[in-house]
């Protein structure tokens, strides 16, 4: 079964209700080595993309992640709102003209989302950013899609792995943003950005499986 338009409302209720859950959370995860503001950034975004949705019925999906990574933009604060701005709006590019996902369909969008925070955020792999919860997420895509699996079990497989990357940055020294200043008192904390991530793809997993 593909993803629609209307599974990718009801992820996006879904997503601003769960930001808003763990906003705390993030927050206490964001307050050793960030501003202590990422749960609170994430949520305020995510609620005004909640107040656009009734503007995106009948829209294509890549439109809609578009305004999704327009409002975002608008909204965060901090470093999050251009990075996942650019993340949505990297994905609605790629999911341009679309009422309907596929398996491949969310392998690019994957992609394009990945490059477009690499790019934004001049980061790589092992600096303990959101890329470090994403990349994986990428390689697991990839995986199933060459096995020929269905939508359901590709996203659960993105979920565990993006989860995977995100715990895999407790031990991790950062190298990028406002953590970076804290050199080796950094190691040893979870990095928000990444766990922000892994909810998002949890969420998706969780609505359409």
């Amino acid at each position: 079964m593909p993803i629609t338009t209307e599974d990718t409302i009801r992820w996006l209720q879904r997503l601003a209700v769960v930001l808003h859950e763990n906003r705390d959370f993030l927050t206490q995860l964001d307050s050793p080595i960030g501003d202590a503001d990422h749960g609170i950034n994430m949520d305020r975004g995510f609620q005004a993309v909640v107040e656009k949705l009734p503007a995106l019925a009948g829209m294509d999906i890549g439109s809609m992640l578009k305004t999704v990574g327009s409002t975002l933009v608008s909204t965060v604060g901090g470093a999050s709102g251009p990075l996942y701005g650019t993340a949505f709006l990297r994905a609605g590019i790629a999911s341009a003209g679309k009422h309907e996902l596929d398996e491949a369909d969310v392998v690019s969008m994957l992609e394009a989302a990945l490059e477009g925070v690499k790019a934004r955020g001049k980061a790589q792999p092992g600096e303990k950013t959101m890329v470090d919860a994403l990349t994986p997420a990428l390689v697991a895509a990839k995986e199933v899609e060459a096995q020929g699996l269905d939508l359901s079990q590709l996203l659960q497989r993105v979920s565990d792995a993006a989860e995977a990357g995100m715990k895999a940055t407790i031990p991790m020294l950062a190298t990028k943003g406002r953590a970076s200043y804290l050199g080796e008192r950094s190691v040893g904390h979870q990095d928000p950005g990444a766990t922000s991530s892994w909810l998002i793809l949890r969420t998706l997993a969780e609505t359409i499986g």
